[in-house]
């Protein structure tokens, strides 16, 4: 099994790749980590909700801006709405890991 100082790095790095906008080596990063801890570690499905809601506010991002092209600035409010959102749940979801990789 891994060890929790590893994992806790691992998610760290992932963390510092979200937060300098370098999604692919997030991306990569979530997946060596979700391999390497799939089914044992207890924190998995909080680590899958975080990439979860990250990936969805990308693609929100993504509808905004088509609806912007479109010239349909209702939908595109909608979706950074919810954009908004699923940043804000993997922001929570963050917070959550560190508190338990830390016992805080």
């Amino acid at each position: 099994m891994v060890s929790r100082d590893i994992i806790a790095q691992w998610r760290q790095d992932i963390t510092t790749a979200d937060d300098a906008g370098d999604e692919a080596t997030a991306q990569r990063l979530r997946g060596e980590l979700s391999t390497a801890i799939a089914g044992k570690d207890r924190d998995h499905d909080l680590l899958r909700f975080v990439e979860t809601c990250l990936s969805n506010a990308l693609r929100m991002e993504q509808f905004a801006a088509d609806a912007d092209r479109a010239g349909d600035s209702e939908v595109a409010e909608f979706f950074r709405k919810a954009r908004h959102e699923s940043h804000k749940g993997a922001e929570q979801g963050k917070v959550l890991l560190r508190q338990r990789l830390t016992g805080d």
